[in-house]
């Protein structure tokens, strides 16, 4: 089933069409990436809106969409669509638009408006296999920008010339984007999960961790490796050896059917009963695909079940305070019997 026929078939009487902001939810109902414009979704005709920098690109690539140039009045465009789509009750993505916007549009569209968020969401939690192709590449290129990354990595080279470095792996082996800005830490500083490379030197006996992934036809990978430098010393490896054994629990326990709440907790029991539970404080992963960060997600807090295909990640961590964190993160695809590592670089811990 196409995207469009998906989002067709969350309209009702209560519910006539859909108005469509984010870049994501336009993405996923055209199949097609253009960088800015609105979509509407009715159940007998669609129309996409966008201005002549992107115009060309709309009418040569957007298919069961009628393309439209709103370049002299945006408004009276998306009435005009209103109006012969038969809609009055609309949709829309309230996650998406400040107050501002919707405050105007709600004064200048002839609809009453209807949140609706959560179920244009909805279908994105399990992905065609098209989509886990574009992934799965995404997620290759990752790996390969880990190897090389590595061979670049040297005492006294700052936590930005690496992450510069880092960046420059992902482009060069195939990526089309990032799908965030990179976290690449060491020594104390890793014990800020989400830390910014900063101006430090890297120095002998530090971990160093790396948090990174692309973008490859409009879709995410996502990956953390913590590396050390020159030696580890005894805690540094029973941390590491804590986390990769919660990694695997966390991924044993991965497939269909099964809450995110029971694999985080598969995996944190791991953590806890090794004497480190008071230093996992996040989840164990979140689902990603147009998005870095999507919905369903495997923590304490999610007791639904995963759905079939959805793609998550699997990134337990320690941190201690001041000294070092250690975070391993592959993504995975969940499956009827279980789920698909489809991260390929290997976990063992890497002194450089």
């Amino acid at each position: 089933m196409k995207n469009l026929e998906k989002y067709r078939s969350i309209l009702s009487d209560e519910v006539q069409g859909l108005f469509l902001t984010s870049r994501y939810s336009r993405m996923y109902a055209a199949e097609f990436d253009i960088a800015e414009g609105y979509a509407i979704v009715g159940k007998n005709g669609a129309r996409y809106f966008t201005d002549s920098r992107y115009i060309e690109s709309a009418q040569k690539n957007i298919k069961d969409f009628e393309v439209i140039d709103f370049a002299r009045d945006l408004y009276a465009c998306l009435n005009a669509a209103l109006k012969e789509l038969g809609i009055t009750k609309l949709g829309f993505e309230e996650a998406y638009l400040t107050v501002a916007e919707f405050d105007t549009f709600r004064e200048k569209l002839q609809a009453d408006f209807v949140p609706y968020q959560k179920q244009i969401n909805t279908f994105r939690a399990s992905k065609e296999p098209w989509e886990l192709d574009r992934m799965i590449k995404a997620q290759e290129i990752t790996d390969l920008a880990f190897t090389e990354v590595c061979g670049r990595i040297r005492e006294g080279m700052t936590e930005k010339e690496l992450a510069a470095e880092l960046i420059y792996c992902l482009y060069k082996n195939g990526g089309e984007g990032l799908s965030f800005d990179p976290i690449v830490v060491s020594g104390p500083n890793t014990s800020m999960p989400h830390g910014v490379p900063g101006d430090r030197k890297l120095q002998k006996g530090d971990f160093i961790t790396m948090d990174f992934g692309v973008l490859y036809q409009g879709y995410c990978s996502d990956m953390t490796r913590t590396v050390a430098l020159g030696y580890a010393t005894e805690e540094m490896r029973k941390v590491y050896a804590t986390v990769l054994e919660a990694q695997l629990a966390g991924i044993a326990a991965s497939k269909a059917g099964v809450s995110g709440k029971v694999i985080d907790e598969a995996a944190r029991n791991v953590i806890r009963e090794a004497g480190y539970g008071e230093y996992f404080g996040h989840g164990y992963g979140h689902s990603l695909g147009l998005e870095i960060h999507e919905s369903p997600n495997c923590n304490l807090r999610n007791e639904e079940p995963m759905p079939l295909h959805a793609v998550a990640s699997a990134e337990p961590g320690i941190y201690l305070p001041d000294q070092f964190g250690v975070r391993i993160e592959d993504v995975v695809i969940f499956e009827e019997d279980g789920c698909h590592n489809i991260t390929k670089s290997p976990k063992d811990l890497l002194i450089l």
